[in-house]
């Protein structure tokens, strides 16, 4: 088995944030609506075009899949697929506290 370093950790935790932030700018750009980004005015509040959204979709997929290869994730290591599911977690709960105060404005 592989050393695992501290770094591994790291990788596995923002591959589950790439990889599942990836999901919500897919499916809004493909459907045709306007999605908050960090390339909105303000940034991450204003709304960006479908495009925008779904370039962006492709960046977090190839962002998180080489993160992933990184981080070394296996069956076999349970904390570090802890680790990538905490990522997972991390994005959706910060996502919807978020789009809730979004809603309310």
């Amino acid at each position: 088995m592989e050393t695992i370093h501290w770094y591994n950790f790291l990788a596995a935790f923002f591959a589950g944030v790439s990889l599942l932030n990836a999901f919500p700018h897919l499916v809004q750009g493909l459907s045709g609506n306007a999605f908050p980004t960090p390339f909105a005015k303000p940034s991450g509040r204003g709304l960006s075009s479908p495009l925008t959204n779904t370039l962006w979709a492709f960046a977090n997929l190839i962002i998180g899949f080489f993160l992933f290869k990184a981080s070394k994730v296996t069956f076999d290591v349970n904390l570090l697929l802890l680790v990538f599911l905490a990522g997972m977690v991390s994005i959706s709960i910060i996502s919807a506290i978020n789009f809730e105060k979004k809603m309310k404005e």
